[in-house]
């Protein structure tokens, strides 16, 4: 009976360990799915223009500092303070240091966790909060952000406009981003500033949730609303020492080189 007992174990545990991360990779999906309609409300009440990819999390200048930018400003406008009162939560800036939304929330993804040992950060998550879902940072290449590799049409507008979006299929608007720094870029780098950010780039994304309990892969939020899952974003013909992908990427750019201005 024992035996018995014991062999029932080895195979319900597995099977319930995988059946709960599958929930859990369901959940996320659907909290991106809600993100989607945001961005929808959002640009049907502003012109089919949606919010900036970087928010306050990026320590702008304050509105009133004489050096203030366009693109400064535009990170008054991020996706994480105007779109959250959409989907009836409240903005990402409201909410005091040490009670920012953690696992359980529509701000994070139900699988991501932080690393044991805050240490291992370059910023102080549980105080200042942090970012398991990022925006697409390629979607608004203003001066505040990277310039991609190569000659290209930079610096791109601080906001999009989604009538422009030349494939909206298959451009990423959200995805799953890292939170531990020591799997970074599949597990062959320290990041040290992991979900600090709610803006960012491919080498970020996060591979959190195993598929048919095969590899793990990340969700997707595409700029036409629908939402997948992915091993990775990463093109194996890029410079791994490059931040952001080549202007003429097609998953990652609203719209073709030399067509953002």
């Amino acid at each position: 009976m024992v035996a018995i007992i014991g062999l029932l174990v080895a195979i319900l545990v597995p099977a319930l360990s995988a059946a709960r991360g599958q929930a859990r990779q369901v959940a996320c999906a659907t909290r991106l799915r809600q993100w989607g309609m945001a961005f929808r409300l959002y640009a049907s009440e502003n012109a089919d223009v949606w919010p900036h990819c970087d928010g306050l999390d990026r320590g702008p200048r304050e509105l009133d500092d004489p050096r203030i930018s366009e693109a400064d400003l535009a990170d008054w406008h991020g996706w994480v303070d105007v779109l959250p009162p959409f989907v009836s939560h409240e903005p990402w800036r409201d909410y005091p240091r040490h009670e920012h939304p953690n696992h359980t929330t529509l701000f994070q993804c139900p699988s991501a966790r932080l690393a044991q040992g805050t240490r291992a950060y370059s910023y102080r998550p549980e105080r200042d909060g942090y970012f398991s879902y990022a925006m697409n940072s390629c979607l608004e290449l203003d001066l505040n952000a990277w310039p991609p590799p190569g000659p290209s049409d930079y610096p791109m507008p601080s906001f999009l406009n989604t009538g422009q979006i030349a494939e909206p299929h298959r451009v990423i608007l959200l995805f799953d981003q890292l939170l531990d720094p020591t799997k970074g870029f599949d597990a062959e780098i320290v990041y040290r500033g992991a979900g600090q950010y709610c803006g960012s780039y491919p080498k970020a994304f996060a591979a959190r949730h195993a598929r048919n309990q095969g590899p793990l892969g990340g969700n997707i939020l595409f700029c036409d609303g629908h939402v997948a899952w992915r091993a990775t974003v990463w093109d194996p013909q890029w410079d791994r020492d490059q931040e952001v992908p080549p202007r003429d990427d097609r998953d990652w750019y609203p719209y073709p080189a030399g067509g953002g201005g």
